[in-house]
């Protein structure tokens, strides 16, 4: 019995890796995902926008008028990674309108699907990063988009990596026995989730029903697991080949499911930009105009991408709930609603103190001058001279109230301050 999944080679093995982009240009490539087929099935945008709820299909779709998906087939064999095609989609934020996300659909040969993915998560020792090269997303997507530096703000550090995996009759630690998950199948999928060996992780017996209690069992015959820089999907039962129930789960695994930890990629990187947002909202002066925009980024974000409900299928809502669930997304936003909303109760306090020391201002400067003139008429005097003295006393009586406690309230209300803030 084979145990050391580096060593295995599955009947089928793909994987998927989505890497954060920069735009230079528009793209020209025809729009929508990539499309797969099965059979006389295939999986363009027409067909996966009936899996998905009519606003997770527009964010991850767009529309014929505002296309933010693209696509094109490329034939590249390096090593054992044979490049089939790449996606992108267009994640534009407030802050960076040219972002978006390239997908690089690979099918693997050979034994190499655990070392492949150690490799792109930078793993010591491992094999030189295997995306570079002819395979390298400068070449691929020369023209059209850039990789995101990992040091530019809400890049993820690595490229994440979608692994699909169905086993043989020989590859027992991933097969039911007598209906039972053996513990080492869950093993394996915390290892190509998480890109890495027992060497490069060593983890206490004790630790393992941890690290694998989120696992998702999709059914009887596969199970999925999502972590913070990758997923995957292992199948329990040998996989004869050809036309299988295994193909139409790799085909799953490849295009809604895979769509689904897209649009949670899209979520945490938007959550990213609002949370920064939020701690710069008292740099600098006109705070109810940054507070307004931060709401109408907020509103726009929870109205075009916050979904935690995608279709009426189950696993796709799980996969992204498992996705949120490694970054706290869902607790991120709340925070992030309570503390907007701290904020613009802040702006409104404000506003009606201004608008109470307005009205200050007003009696202040109102009520020595209706009073002097009022007495200057039941005086009957007449003539500018009188007019001026009266209107020299009653500003001298204001400016004489100003320098009150009341007078000093109402002026600092005006400004926004605390009357005793001396900066």
């Amino acid at each position: 019995m084979n145990t050391d999944l580096s060593l295995v080679t599955g009947v089928r093995q793909t994987l998927a890796v989505v890497l954060p982009v920069r735009f230079t240009a528009i793209a020209d490539w025809p729009t929508g995902p990539l499309p797969f087929e099965l059979g006389g099935r295939r999986t363009d945008a027409a067909t996966r926008q009936t899996y998905f709820t009519p606003a997770a299909a527009r964010a991850l779709y767009g529309t014929p008028e505002r296309p933010c998906r693209w696509h094109r087939f490329m034939d590249v064999q390096h090593e054992s990674l044979h490049l089939g095609g790449v996606e992108l989609l267009r994640t534009a934020t407030a802050r960076h309108p040219d972002h978006g996300l390239a997908v690089l659909h690979f099918d693997v040969e050979g034994p190499a699907l655990l070392e492949t993915l150690r490799a792109i998560g930078h793993r010591s020792p491992a094999a030189s990063d295997p995306l570079d090269g002819p395979l390298s997303p400068g070449v691929l997507l020369a023209g059209i988009a850039e990789p995101r530096g990992a040091a530019a703000p809400f890049a993820i550090a690595r490229p994440y990596t979608v692994a699909f995996l169905t086993p043989g009759t020989q590859h027992t630690p991933a097969l039911r026995q007598d209906g039972r998950l053996p513990e080492t199948a869950d093993r394996w999928l915390w290892y190509l989730a998480s890109r890495s060996t027992e060497a490069d992780v060593p983890t206490p017996l004790e630790q393992w029903p941890d690290r694998t209690e989120h696992a998702l069992r999709i059914s009887a015959d596969w199970s999925a697991l999502v972590l913070r820089h990758g997923a995957a999907f292992l199948g329990h039962r040998a996989d004869p080949g050809g036309d299988d129930f295994y193909a139409f789960a790799q085909l799953h695994g490849r295009t809604v499911y895979l769509d689904a930890l897209l649009l949670g990629s899209v979520q945490r990187d938007h959550i990213d930009e609002l949370t920064d947002s939020l701690s710069g909202v008292f740099d600098g002066p006109k705070l109810a105009r940054r507070v307004s925009a931060l709401e109408r980024h907020i509103a726009t974000f929870r109205s075009t991408y916050w979904r935690q409900h995608l279709t009426a299928h189950g696993p796709a809502n799980e996969l992204l709930l498992s996705f949120q669930s490694q970054y706290r997304l869902a607790e991120r936003f709340d925070e992030i609603l309570a503390e907007a909303a701290d904020y613009a109760r802040l702006v409104q306090t404000q506003e009606s103190q201004q608008i109470a020391g307005a009205l200050g201002v007003l009696t202040i400067l109102g009520l020595p001058v209706g009073t002097a003139l009022s007495i200057l008429q039941v005086l009957g005097a007449e003539g500018a001279v009188p007019v001026v003295v009266a209107l020299v006393a009653a500003l001298a009586a204001t400016a004489l109230v100003l320098t009150t406690r009341y007078g000093r309230l109402v002026l600092s209300s005006l400004r926004g301050r605390d009357p005793g803030d001396s900066r």
